[in-house]
């Protein structure tokens, strides 16, 4: 009697989110954290009053087989996703998932940070760089750096096999001819190891087990505001940078909500929201959180996502045969 009171339970649960979400003036399904996607809705409410939004949060491939699933369903929820990367939404757009909208706020934007057709937008920078434990010998200022000798058996970083950042980090270096698949193969014969997301990286070097480590920058620039011994390094060759892009649906029933929310986190406003989260703003001429250099100074490296989709299979195998298959 209890499983079958549990069972109806769930189904009343169920079809109470479900009409939740269809009586919503707006469905937004996102990969930021929860706290900030709250941040991210209210401001938008605010922008937009008598809207009534839902949202969903979980990890971008969790939220992605959500949808998939919905789409093959028939009956997709979201509207609008806003998600960790820009080469989940070109196989999105590829798959003519998406709806194209040309933003008016783009003008404010690099055009390397948004789709030429409209069908994404980027919407902050969460740039890889090295950090490293203040008693360490050497201070990198270059990606080489953790391939010289100071540093054999002291660097460790994410895999791409667990973390999407890491997956685009090694698909932006690997890309710059400077670097390549033998920049890869230099820190594994220097002893360097790949395993597991960012948060292990932080641990293990703010720790003092390893020295150095490649690493989302607000994560080490965070710890160091709160008395960690370790710092921050954009280095010269520039930066690789996951973006949060933001995308309508191509099958909303709430056009007219979806596009005032695009508009919104590529605005002023809604920029300055994602500043006081800690991030640093996609678009040009807006501050930075404190501990990070000014915007101007932060070089990105080229990244092309159509080329990153292609060849995403060839460079998880490949990175796989140089640093083993466990992630």
């Amino acid at each position: 009697m209890k499983t079958l009171l549990s069972a109806l339970t769930a189904v009343v649960a169920f079809g109470a989110l479900a009409t939740s979400a269809t009586a919503a003036d707006l469905v937004i399904y996102t990969s930021q954290p929860n706290e900030d996607a709250q941040a991210t809705v209210d401001g938008f409410k605010a922008a937009n009053l008598g809207l009534q939004v839902e949202w969903v949060r979980d990890g971008t491939t969790k939220i992605m087989a959500k949808l998939m699933a919905e789409i093959e369903a028939g009956n997709p929820v979201a509207d609008v996703l806003l998600i960790a990367d820009t080469v989940t939404l070109e196989r999105l757009k590829q798959d003519k998932r998406l709806l194209a909208y040309k933003s008016p706020e783009a003008k404010a934007y690099d055009a390397s940070l948004f789709d030429a057709d409209g069908f994404y937008y980027s919407t902050k920078l969460i740039t890889t760089g090295i950090m490293y434990n203040t008693q360490a010998s050497m201070k990198p200022t270059s990606w080489k750096d953790l391939a010289k000798p100071e540093a054999k058996g002291l660097v460790t970083m994410p895999s791409p096999l667990t973390s999407g950042a890491a997956l685009i980090h090694a698909q932006t270096l690997t890309a710059d001819p400077a670097l390549g698949w033998d920049y890869y193969r230099a820190l594994k014969d220097n002893g360097a190891t790949a395993s597991g997301g960012n948060g292990a990286v932080l641990k293990s070097v703010a720790s003092g087990e390893k020295a150095y480590g490649v690493v989302v920058d607000y994560m080490p620039i965070r710890e160091k505001a709160k008395g960690a011994p370790v710092e921050f390094v954009f280095p010269a060759e520039g930066v690789s940078a996951v973006t949060e892009p933001v995308a309508i649906m191509a099958g909303t029933k709430h056009q007219d909500a979806a596009k005032k929310f695009v508009d919104y986190v590529l605005s002023e406003k809604g920029q300055e929201g994602f500043l006081k989260l800690g991030y640093i703003p996609a678009r040009n001429g807006m501050p930075v959180p404190a501990g990070f250099p000014a915007r101007d100074k932060i070089k990105l490296m080229p990244f092309n996502a159509s080329d990153a989709l292609k060849n995403t299979d060839k460079d998880l195998k490949t990175f796989s045969e140089i640093f083993g298959g466990n992630g």
